[in-house]
């Protein structure tokens, strides 16, 4: 293992954070492969046992920078059409219409409704409210971010789509479950391999949406 030695000013934490780096095969995967994130193998493995991609033709992707899970979109359905959105800056990916603003905006979903041209076959979500340190806040606020999430995708999934969020430790609470449940044939929990083994985020997949009554 590589060691980061000690520099006056990096906090340990920085120290320890490029030290987790350096030394992460999902780093160096990411950088060989042209991925701008170690998260796109989260996706992608993800669709290997969820099939999530699969005959994809409208995306829409929710906290969509740096763009790892938009780059593994293209590359596995390179015709689909696929909107992204999010408050971080991000670099423009061909074939990919973003939008830098907050998903909680009102104007938000009109905006992704609209670039995408017609109803979504999955809307996947890796965003994640910043976090202040306090475990039950940091839950409260990213399943705020989830639930919003769910919404749209309820609005704007075609019958028998797919949603995907990213959630946190325990995953997507008991009142949650049962609205996916109520909306999608199918509602499972995983974790895929790419997820530190340190980390709290699990995701949600909820596949088959029954369409709106």
């Amino acid at each position: 293992m590589k060691q980061v030695r000690k520099v006056s000013g990096r906090s340990e934490s920085s120290r320890r954070w490029l030290q987790r780096q350096i030394n992460d095969p999902y780093v160096k995967r990411a950088q060989t492969d042209g991925y701008r994130a170690r998260s796109a193998y989260k996706l992608i493995e993800l669709d290997e046992r969820f099939e999530l991609l699969k005959g994809a033709q409208r995306i829409v992707d929710l906290g969509i920078a740096p763009g790892g899970w938009a780059q593994v979109a293209r590359k596995k359905v390179p015709h689909a059409k696929i909107v992204g959105i999010d408050l971080l800056p991000t670099d423009p990916i061909e074939g990919v219409t973003i939008f830098e603003m907050d998903f909680l905006d009102e104007d938000a979903p009109e905006k992704l409704t609209e670039a995408l041209g017609g109803e979504a076959d999955l809307v996947m979500s890796d965003m994640a409210a910043n976090t202040v340190g306090h475990k039950q806040t940091d839950h409260l606020r990213t399943m705020g971010l989830v639930e919003a999430a769910a919404l749209f995708a309820t609005e704007i999934l075609r019958p028998g789509g797919t949603f995907i969020a990213k959630v946190l430790a325990g995953g997507a609470d008991n009142t949650m479950v049962a609205e996916l449940k109520r909306n999608f044939a199918s509602v499972k929990h995983a974790k895929p391999p790419a997820s530190r083994k340190g980390s709290s985020e699990w995701y949600v997949i909820a596949k088959g949406f029954k369409g709106r009554s």
